[in-house]
């Protein structure tokens, strides 16, 4: 009789590409997964994971076992939540991903609120890349995720994923105090030419953004500094390095000599939550869903919820809303 916790030990592995990431995204130790899966090596008499450098590669034998994981978790997690929906409350694990400004600016209040309200729910918060998260939720490593797009790069949800919008996420321009936009009620994006950028690194969508707006406006972009955390971004521009588009969410008060200056027409990133189909019918699912749009006015200062009320729903892409002028990040 295989066992389910080694199978998904050997599942993460596969879906994340080591023994170290699937131990975070497990809440375990690299230790304890590697245990696991030489338990499950000895009881299928099969070597699973072959040295590659210094890190691990799955063999064949284990792609197909991780594959047939994950139809055997897949088949657990719809009794579990047949289970929880009979009983009519939020119980049980709940795994949470969500990028770095999401982590730090809206669910630690979320967190907070379900435990508080449902001391029954266990909810584990794992900061990914935005762009993973899709991928993590369909591969069953994640019950729920907060994800967000631009609207040039709209949110992929592939078959078996539902979505439901949070709400949008205002930009601004931020440029070093005694910049001449700073004393502008706007600016235009046909003035942005000239610019040194500070921006996040090619292949995220706020980079990707940038580059085809200025693009598009007939600049091409000077990037002077790259940065993953938006708060780097935000002190860099403080130091008079140059300027920067940033999202208000998780980015705080800005420091001494910091300016937000509102953009026309303005940036907005829409921020998603998404789970499993299968999963619909969760409670957990649905008051992780409810929570996180309550919580969303509070947590993206002017930010616009549009949604509604009564927990998950399937949502259209919405237009892009106009930065209030005069708002500050």
């Amino acid at each position: 009789m295989l066992d389910l916790s080694r199978l998904r030990a050997l599942h993460a592995v596969s879906v994340h590409g080591s023994v170290a990431a699937a131990a975070a995204a497990l809440g375990y130790t690299p230790s304890a997964v590697s245990q696991q899966i030489a338990k499950l090596e000895r009881e299928t008499r099969t070597t699973l994971l072959e040295r590659r450098g210094r890190g691990v590669a799955l063999t064949e034998e284990a792609r197909h076992l991780a594959d047939t994981a994950q139809e055997l978790l897949a088949i657990v997690e719809r009794a579990e939540t047949t289970l929880e929906e009979r009983r009519g409350r939020p119980g049980g694990l709940l795994t949470v991903a969500a990028f770095a400004s999401a982590a730090r600016g809206l669910l630690p209040g979320v967190l907070a609120e379900l435990a508080r309200r449902h001391p029954a729910l266990d909810v584990r918060l794992t900061e990914v890349d935005p762009h993973l998260s899709v991928d993590l939720v369909a591969r069953g490593v994640t019950d729920l995720a907060v994800a967000h797009d631009w609207d040039i790069a709209p949110l992929p949800a592939p078959e078996g994923v539902e979505q439901a919008l949070i709400g949008h996420d205002l930009c601004d321009l931020v440029v070093p105090a005694g910049h001449p936009f700073t004393a502008r009620r706007t600016v235009r994006r046909a003035d942005l030419g000239g610019q040194r950028w500070i921006c996040q690194p090619p292949g995220r969508v706020c980079h990707d953004w940038l580059m085809r707006t200025l693009r598009t406006a007939g600049f091409e972009p000077d990037i002077a500094h790259v940065a993953e955390e938006n708060h780097t971004v935000v002190a860099l521009v403080a130091a008079g390095l140059g300027v920067a588009v940033v999202p208000r969410l998780g980015t705080g008060a800005l420091p001494p000599g910091a300016v937000a200056v509102p953009l026309e027409p303005g940036p907005v990133r829409r921020l998603y939550a998404l789970w499993r189909t299968g999963a619909t019918r969760r409670p957990a699912i649905t008051e992780a869903v409810r929570t996180l749009q309550e919580h969303w006015p509070a947590a993206a200062p002017g930010a616009s919820a549009d949604v509604s009320a009564g927990g998950p729903h399937r949502h259209a892409h919405a237009p892009a809303l106009p930065v209030p002028p005069g708002a500050r990040g």
